[in-house]
């Protein structure tokens, strides 16, 4: 009897485990999803410094829309065109305080940047808390449909 009850108890292991097997899965391919937008927008940021439209726009949803430090609405056009200003030039910058959430299609994307450069060259600087919002289109791929831009104050010396 006692061979017989081991037997169960393994069956039952086995069963158990086999029933967790989607839920591992799941949380594997949550991994690989968290991994996959964190450099998408990672890269993005680079095409941003670099002024590449193509890898720009490529990362952009056609509806897509900001709104900057100041309130003001921006279309992609709108959004594009002020980056590749010949006037405008980022300095390569970092995002602190970064996380990303998911919610079935929709990727949550926030964290806060210390933005410098120059502008008709003059230098620039401001810091800003963002949140990038990331939906799963109807192709597959993750594109960002908008930005939200908080300004913050001056970092203090």
């Amino acid at each position: 009897m006692h061979a017989a009850r081991l037997f169960a108890r393994f069956f039952l292991l086995l069963a158990l485990l086999a029933g967790l097997a989607p839920v591992f899965a799941a949380e594997a391919g949550q991994d690989a999803l968290v991994q996959q937008l964190t450099a998408q927008s990672a890269a993005w940021d680079l095409a941003i410094v670099r002024k590449d439209k193509a890898a720009i726009e490529a990362n952009m949803a056609e509806d897509f829309r900001q709104i900057d430090g100041d309130g003001d609405l921006e279309t992609k056009a709108s959004f594009v065109a002020g980056l590749l200003s010949p006037k405008l030039v980022l300095d390569p910058y970092t995002v602190q305080e970064f996380e990303l959430r998911l919610y079935g299609s929709t990727a949550l994307l926030s964290g806060r940047i210390h933005m410098t450069g120059s502008y008709d060259g003059k230098r620039i600087g401001s810091h800003y808390r963002y949140i990038d919002v990331y939906v799963r289109q109807p192709d597959g791929q993750w594109r960002i449909v908008s930005v939200q831009l908080t300004r913050l104050p001056p970092a203090p010396v």
